[in-house]
C-alpha cells in the first residue's frame, strides 16, 4: 500500500543524499589510511626500525656493549622464539652530522652509518628505490645519497665526494675532518622527509670519522609481527639483555609524528560523518512527507484493527530501507574510487599537465612528492568501513521515529472525515 503514489520519490531522494555523501567518507578513509601507513612503512623499514636498543649510561666502551648485544639478540634462531617474533635482523648504526663539500658548494647532510646488510633486508629493498648506481654499499669508501641531497651538490654515481665532520680530541677541543667517499648509488625512500639529507656510509666508515661525543650508537631491530606484537617483543628483548640497555618501539620513536597524522584522519573522518549525519536526517522529511500523503492509507488500516504500533513499525521500515538503499550503493562507489584514486590522481595529473603545456606551462602536481607518497597504498579498514554503514542506517531509523510515532498515533475517524 505504501509503494504507491509518488511517495517514494521523497524516500529515493533521501537514499540518494545519503549514497552521495557516504562516497567522500570512504575515499577519505581509504586515502588518509593508505598516506599513513605507507608513510610509517617507510620509516619502520628504512629509518627507525621496529625497534631500537640505547645503551643506558655509564658504558664505558658503548660500540662493545652493542656488539655484545647484537649477537645476542641473533641467536638462538628464529624458530626457537616466541611467537610475536621471530627477529628479522639486527643492525648495528651511528647517525651524526657531516657538511658535504661539493663543486656546488657546502651543503648539511645527515650521515647514517649502518651495517651494510641492512640494505639487503626485504623490507629496506622493498621501500628503496635506486634512482642510480647501486643500492648497496661494498666498501668502507662508498657512499649512498639521497635523491634530493645529491641534486643539491650535482654529485654522480661513480664520482668523488668530500664528507666533513668534526672530532673531538682528549682536551675537548673540536676540529674539522674532511674523508673522501666514492658515490656508490643515489636512492629514494618515496618519502621526502624521510630521505631529503640522507648521507649513508657503512658502520666501520662511521666508526672512523663519527666522534663518540657527536654521535649517536644504537640498535636497529626489525622483527615479523611490527604492528601486532612490537609490545611484546620490545618487553622480551629488554628482558634478555637486562638492565644495561633501553629498548624503544616505532611507536614511542615515531608518538608525535603518529600522533599527528591520526589526529587529522579522525578529524577529516569527522567532518565528513556530519555531511552523512545531515543526509541522515533528510530521511525525517521523506518519511513526514510520507505520511502526510498516506494519511487515508493509514486511517484504512487502522479501522481494519492495524494497532499504533504496527503502524509506526510500517514507516520505521521505510527509513531501515532507505538507510539501507543509500549504504549499499554509496559505500560501494565510495570504495571503488578509492581503490583506484592512484589511477584517478594520475590521469587528472597528466591532463592538467597537458593543458598547462599549451599555456607554456609547467607539469602539474596534485600531490606534492615534497609532503606526500608518489603512490598511495590502498589500506580498507573493514572494521571501520562496516561501523560506518551501520551507524548510518541506525540515525536513518532514528531520524525516522517521531514520524512514525505520529503517524501511529494518529486516529482514523479525524483522518477519514478528511477524506
Amino acid at each position: 500500500m505504501l509503494g504507491r503514489g509518488s511517495g517514494n520519490r521523497y524516500l529515493l531522494g533521501a537514499a540518494a543524499g545519503i549514497a552521495l555523501s557516504l562516497i567522500p567518507i570512504m575515499v577519505t578513509l581509504i586515502v588518509a589510511d593508505g598516506m599513513i601507513r605507507g608513510i610509517t612503512d617507510r620509516f619502520l623499514e628504512l629509518g627507525t626500525g621496529h625497534l631500537q636498543v640505547w645503551p643506558r649510561a655509564p658504558v664505558q666502551d658503548v660500540s662493545t656493549a652493542l656488539d655484545a648485544a647484537a649477537s645476542l639478540l641473533s641467536s638462538p634462531p628464529v624458530s626457537s622464539r616466541a611467537d610475536w617474533a621471530g627477529i628479522k635482523g639486527v643492525w648495528r648504526e651511528i647517525d651524526g652530522i657531516g657538511v658535504i663539500l661539493s663543486t656546488a658548494g657546502k651543503t648539511g647532510a645527515s650521515i647514517r652509518a649502518v651495517d651494510t646488510s641492512f640494505w639487503q633486508d626485504e623490507g629496506s629493498r622493498r621501500y628503496l628505490t635506486v634512482k642510480d648506481g647501486e643500492g648497496f654499499i661494498d666498501a668502507d669508501n662508498e657512499i649512498l645519497l639521497g635523491e634530493d641531497i645529491a641534486r643539491e651538490t650535482g654529485a654522480k654515481v661513480g664520482g668523488p665526494l668530500r664528507l666533513m665532520t668534526l672530532r673531538v680530541n682528549d682536551d675537548g677541543s673540536v676540529i674539522p675532518r674532511t674523508t673522501l667517499f666514492t658515490v656508490k648509488g643515489i636512492v629514494s625512500s618515496g618519502y621526502h622527509e624521510l630521505d631529503a639529507m640522507w648521507c649513508v656510509i657503512s658502520y666501520d666508515a662511521g666508526k672512523r670519522i663519527l666522534s663518540g661525543e657527536i654521535s649517536q650508537n644504537f640498535l636497529v631491530v626489525k622483527i615479523t609481527e611490527p604492528y601486532d606484537a612490537v609490545e611484546n617483543a620490545a618487553y622480551d628483548i629488554s628482558g634478555r639483555l637486562g638492565g644495561v640497555f633501553s629498548v624503544y618501539t616505532w611507536r614511542e620513536l615515531q608518538r608525535a609524528q603518529y600522533s599527528a597524522y591520526e589526529s587529522t584522519r579522525q578529524m577529516l573522518i569527522f567532518i565528513m560523518a556530519l555531511i552523512v549525519l545531515v543526509a541522515a536526517v533528510n530521511v525525517s522529511a521523506a518519511v513526514s512527507m510520507l505520511v502526510i500523503e498516506r494519511q487515508r492509507d493509514i486511517a484504512v488500516l487502522k479501522s481494519a484493527g492495524t494497532s499504533a504500533a504496527e503502524t509506526s513499525l510500517i514507516f520505521l521500515w521505510c527509513g531501515f530501507l532507505t538507510g539501507i538503499a543509500g549504504a549499499v550503493p554509496g559505500i560501494a562507489f565510495g570504495l571503488l574510487i578509492g581503490c583506484s584514486i592512484n589511477s584517478i590522481i594520475h590521469a587528472l595529473e597528466s591532463a592538467l599537465s597537458f593543458v598547462s603545456a599549451l599555456l607554456n606551462g609547467e607539469a602539474v602536481k596534485i600531490l606534492d612528492p615534497g609532503f606526500y607518497l608518489q603512490d598511495i597504498p590502498v589500506i580498507v579498514d573493514w572494521k571501520t568501513v562496516a561501523l560506518i554503514g551501520g551507524l548510518t542506517v541506525i540515525c536513518s531509523v532514528v531520524s525516522s521515529v517521531f514520524c512514525a510515532g505520529r503517524a501511529g498515533k494518529s486516529r482514523p475517524l479525524e483522518l477519514l472525515r478528511k477524506f
